[in-house]
C-alpha cells in the first residue's frame, strides 16, 4: 500500500534537510525526549540531557527549521513538540528511496 502524499517528504531538498537535522546524536536524543511527552520547554529537555541550555536551544532551532519539531511561544516558556506527520514522512521517503535504489532488498510480493 502506498503512503499518502501528505506523509512523504515531497522533494529531495526537504528530505535532505530533514535527514541532515537527524544526523546529530544530540538531536536524536532531543526527539526521543520530546516524544516522551506531549510537549516540553527547552529547560525540560536540558534537565534530561548532559548539554548546556544554549546547545539544546541551537539543536531545537535546527529541528524546528527542518520541520521535525513544532515551536509554540507560551508566555515566558517556549514549548516544543515532535511533528509526528513530518517524522513519519521522513521514514516513508527513506523507505521509498531504499526500495527504488535497492530493489533486490525490497520484500517480495506474494500474489
Amino acid at each position: 500500500m502506498a503512503e499518502s502524499p501528505e506523509i512523504r517528504c515531497s522533494d529531495s531538498h526537504v528530505m535532505a534537510l530533514r535527514l541532515a537535522a537527524l544526523s546529530h546524536p544530540a538531536r536524536i536524543e532531543i526527539l526521543k525526549r520530546l516524544s516522551a511527552s506531549r510537549c516540553c520547554s527547552c529547560r525540560e529537555v536540558v534537565d534530561h540531557l548532559d548539554l548546556a541550555q544554549s546547545t539544546v536551544s541551537q539543536h531545537l532551532k535546527v529541528l524546528v527549521e527542518a520541520g521535525l519539531v513544532r515551536f509554540e511561544a507560551d508566555r515566558q516558556r517556549s514549548r516544543y513538540a515532535v511533528d509526528h506527520v513530518a517524522l513519519a514522512g521522513v521514514s516513508a521517503s527513506l523507505s521509498e528511496l531504499v526500495n527504488s535504489c535497492c530493489p533486490s532488498l525490497s520484500p517480495k510480493r506474494q500474489d
